[in-house]
């Protein structure tokens, strides 16, 4: 979608205080409107949409039990070690098999 808004202006912020019982989301980000216009159609009562700028941004208000932010460790040389091997030998294992030809 060409909205005139250009790629580094279009941010996704997400407001919320201690008090408060709902989380603002406001964002360009396709997928996550994507994700976000999902759950709200199968949760209203949790989600739902409250701007559309018509400029490819939606504003989304969701209930703050429902909102969590998961932040993963990096994986470990060894650990990327390993699934790279395994990787590597399924995709053998698959590459040479004669349905594959």
């Amino acid at each position: 979608m060409i909205t005139g808004v250009k790629k580094k202006n279009k941010l996704t912020e997400i407001w919320f205080d201690e008090t408060g019982s709902a989380v603002t989301v406001r964002t360009y980000n396709t997928d996550l409107k994507n994700r976000l216009t999902a759950y709200a159609a199968n949760y209203p009562a949790l989600c739902r949409l409250t701007d559309d700028d018509e400029c490819g941004c939606l504003i989304f208000e969701i209930d703050r039990k429902r909102f969590s932010i998961r932040l993963t460790a990096p994986y470990s040389e060894e650990r990327c070690s390993k699934a790279r091997k395994t990787m590597n030998a399924v995709n053998h294992k698959i590459s040479g098999s004669p349905k594959s030809r």
